[in-house]
């Protein structure tokens, strides 16, 4: 049964099966003897059968040194790995391991006893999971002896929250999370072993994050990420990175963007080269130099600049005439390889063979060319969609197709796990991931690419975008100060309103007493004539 992205539901196990599956645990440890006591105690309880269960603890330098206790379930080796660090702790003991499946325990954390069960109920189902428990975190004393009921002994105790939180926002990792293998934990997983094997063992270069930095491998490898609630698990005390985490990720970010392309957040920097690209674009290197470098320099100037580019070719062989160069049959290719020999972006290869850590492959023909955000389009579109193909058509003749293709790395990892005798891989990408075809024009691919001014007119981009914020901040604060201008004008005519209306009110009194007056007048004078006109002449 294939598993379409990260949606495992289809695998989910039945209730009735027969364990078959040998398991080795590998527990590194680092002093701390009561706890690792403990640990092997909650080992000796697990329903998982016991001829099926390897054990391995790894001394890690500890003073004195770690011992078995005479209740070790059968089957435990103590092995000591005076390298210093987690992670060649575990490599030492996967370099021992002989089980179908490894099981990474840390030496603090109390396996409930069903717990081991539970994670290889899902790798019966498919042989390429990894599958990760719930770990509870407990601030209570740590007790003597085992209790015969964690929960009653260890509650209250805290959930591993940001785990909960990423599984719950993604529907249990199967709505198409962008990095499902951020689950992978060192404290309670499983991964297949022939997974493991192709993914690779833990990096000891790393100072922290090795635990996410192999889930990211184990996911380019095809791994199929499961949270499983029934594999639960004590962790004595707060981790680490629960106490610290600032610092923590200080430390970790640091090392972990070189190496984990998917936390895209983690790369700003325009100009920077890393360990791992997020996208390899392999080109044809022997189809003439002005072809090869339009390719190369337009892909390499465009607005994803993360990107390194393959040059295939026998460059091996490549001896140039220098005596009489413009005669030269290999010409050509001798100029493509001193152009770009020094560019630590570009690689010049025998054959098309990439590292299986870089996320993305786009395999495009010699003299093609996306417009400067057309790839950064097609990502866009597989990212959203879960795509692990994009073919992308870039002309149609009687002669056949051009084409180019968007390509997954982890989804072709998948299809190769599950792909049939006799099946087209691309077949059996369609069926794990998707796959889809798009016109080369609505990317802006052609065959006579625009200078690549790429990151250059992306960052005059950028700048006419904050002249403009600029200038429109001063037109913001000037027509502010206008408003408030205006405000203070309206105030003064409000005020000189109310003074008029004063005014006026005052002229209509006084307009009223002089209209009073007036006729006052009126009447006296009225009156004199009256007086007057009817006085008879003496």
């Amino acid at each position: 049964m294939r598993v379409k992205g990260n949606d495992y539901r289809a695998l989910e196990p039945p209730a009735v099966w027969t364990p078959a599956l040998t398991v080795s645990v590998i527990i590194p440890a680092y002093g701390g003897q009561h706890r690792l006591d403990l640990v092997l105690q909650a080992l000796a309880r697990q329903t998982y059968p016991e001829r099926l269960t390897e054990i391995i603890v790894v001394d890690n330098g500890s003073s004195p040194p770690l011992r078995l206790p005479a209740d070790a379930p059968a089957g435990t080796t103590l092995l000591t790995c005076p390298a210093p660090g987690r992670a060649a702790a575990r490599n030492t003991g996967l370099a021992h391991a002989t089980g179908d499946v490894i099981h990474w325990l840390d030496s603090d954390v109390l396996l409930t006893p069903g717990a081991v069960e539970a994670h290889m109920r899902w790798h019966h189902r498919a042989a390429y999971l990894a599958v990760t428990g719930y770990i509870r975190f407990t601030d209570a004393p740590i007790p003597a002896e085992l209790p015969d009921d964690l929960e009653k002994a260890l509650e209250p105790a805290q959930p591993h929250a940001w785990i909960v939180d990423l599984v719950e926002r993604t529907r249990g990792l199967t709505d198409n999370p962008q990095r499902p293998f951020s689950i992978h934990v060192g404290g309670a997983t499983s991964v297949n072993a022939r997974l493991i094997a192709a993914a690779g063992p833990m990096d000891e270069d790393l100072i922290l994050g090795q635990d996410t930095e192999m889930g990211y491998r184990l996911a380019q490898a095809g791994a199929v990420f499961v949270p499983e609630p029934l594999a639960r698990a004590y962790h004595l005390g707060p981790t680490m990175r629960m106490r610290d985490k600032a610092p923590i990720d200080r430390i970790s970010h640091a090392y972990v963007a070189d190496r984990i392309p998917a936390y895209r957040w983690l790369r700003s920097h325009p100009g920077r080269t890393w360990k791992v690209p997020y996208v390899a674009v392999l080109v044809d290197g022997t189809t003439g130099y002005e072809t090869v470098r339009a390719t190369v320099d337009t892909v390499l100037a465009g607005t994803i600049p993360d990107v390194s580019v393959t040059l295939t070719g026998p460059w091996q062989d490549l001896t140039p005439d220098r005596r009489h160069p413009l005669t030269d049959p290999n010409l050509d290719l001798a100029l493509v390889h001193g152009h770009y020999r020094h560019d630590p972006r570009v690689r010049l290869a025998e054959t098309e063979d990439v590292s299986p850590a870089i996320p993305w492959i786009l395999r495009l023909p010699a003299g093609w060319a996306p417009a400067e955000d057309g790839l950064a389009k097609l990502l866009e579109l597989a990212r959203d969609e879960g795509l692990g193909l994009i073919n992308i058509l870039l002309s149609e003749s009687p002669e056949g197709l051009v084409r180019a293709r968007l390509e997954r790395t982890a989804s072709f990892a998948r299809a190769a796990l599950v792909t049939r005798p006799g099946e087209d891989l691309d077949d059996a990408v369609d069926d794990v991931s998707g796959v889809t075809w798009v016109e080369g024009d609505s990317y802006g691919f052609t065959t006579t690419p625009d200078i690549p001014l790429g990151r250059r007119s992306a960052l005059r981009t950028r700048l006419d975008a904050q002249a403009e914020t600029v200038r429109l901040a001063k037109e913001t604060e000037r027509l502010r100060g206008q408003v408030a201008k205006w405000r203070d004008e309206a105030g003064r005519w409000r005020k000189s309103a109310v003074e008029l209306r004063r005014e006026v009110g005052t002229l209509r009194r006084q307009l009223t007493a002089a209209n009073r007056t007036q006729r006052g007048l009126r009447a006296l004078l009225a009156a004199s004539l009256k007086r007057a006109w009817t006085r008879k002449p003496g």
